[in-house]
């Protein structure tokens, strides 16, 4: 057992995936979209003031008259698409929580707003100009590898018409200089988060090179051990443009985060507005 356990709290490789997607698990996945719609969390989903605002900003960066035709990328389970659609966007949202997406798409119709909602992988998408806008929000960007953050920017700009825009926040540097590498344990003896039963959850955040993080946690249940990986990667201004400097957007605006507020050296996010 000691063996098992010290070769799953070994360091991985790095962007190393978990064997397990917690969007998919059905237990896990209903405690994430609880996460989302906690209007005092921030775990999952900004808080709703930050999204009026934000929502708010980007009608004025991109006005739905201009840019109608919207792709909400990571929609989780529409609450930046319903605000979209309310503004006048013909709305687009694509997720692989199948549970976000299902609860969507029972909002609405509730709501009769019409947002388009679609069980996918971004990564697997295909559109060729169908787009005026694209958002990728709450710095979902930096979670991929950088392969699949190359091949992810490419599907949007090919998504997007000439001249459509790209919202989008990643973490900065500040972010990385600020994160705790720790290790801790603890026992939920009635389940929690990660499970309905007793079990302890191991802790690892840790540092990697290159302005890389993982926070690793092993769970282990009396039935079973779990190891889940969340990585995350944080840019600077130069660093995000050399990544993108060849995907072929014409210009790039820097902000402190998508509420449109101006950039600033300290700020633990950066808003960006990318034209095709």
């Amino acid at each position: 057992m000691l063996n098992k356990l010290c070769m799953y709290l070994e360091r991985p490789e790095l962007y190393k995936q978990s064997e397990i997607n917690f969007w998919d698990d059905e237990y896990i996945s209903k405690q994430l979209l609880k996460a989302h719609l906690d209007t005092n969390f921030e775990g999952a989903s900004r808080n709703f003031n930050f999204i009026e605002d934000s929502v708010n900003w980007i009608v004025t960066v991109a006005n739905p008259a201009n840019y109608p035709k919207l792709l909400d990328l990571g929609c989780g389970p529409g609450l930046y698409a319903e605000k979209f659609a309310q503004k006048g966007y013909k709305v687009t949202g694509i997720d692989f929580s199948k549970r976000s997406i299902n609860y969507a798409q029972n909002r609405n119709k509730e709501t009769n707003l019409n947002v388009n909602y679609l069980f996918q992988s971004y990564l697997n998408m295909n559109y060729n100009e169908e787009f005026d806008l694209a958002t990728l929000i709450y710095c979902d960007y930096g979670a991929l590898s950088t392969e699949n953050r190359r091949l992810l920017m490419e599907k949007i700009y090919d998504s997007l018409k000439p001249g459509g825009k790209l919202i989008l926040d990643v973490f900065t540097i500040n972010k990385y200089n600020n994160f705790e590498e720790i290790k801790y344990w603890e026992i939920n003896e009635d389940g929690g988060f990660w499970s309905n039963e007793k079990y302890m959850c191991l802790q690892d955040n840790c540092k990697y090179n290159d302005y890389n993080t993982l926070e690793q946690t092993l769970v282990i249940t009396e039935k079973d051990e779990n190891v889940f990986y969340v990585w995350n990667h944080y840019f600077s201004k130069e660093s995000f443009l050399l990544e993108v400097e060849n995907i072929g957007f014409k210009s790039v605006e820097f902000f402190s985060n998508v509420k449109g507020e101006a950039y600033s050296d300290d700020s633990m996010t950066m808003g960006l507005v990318l034209q095709k």
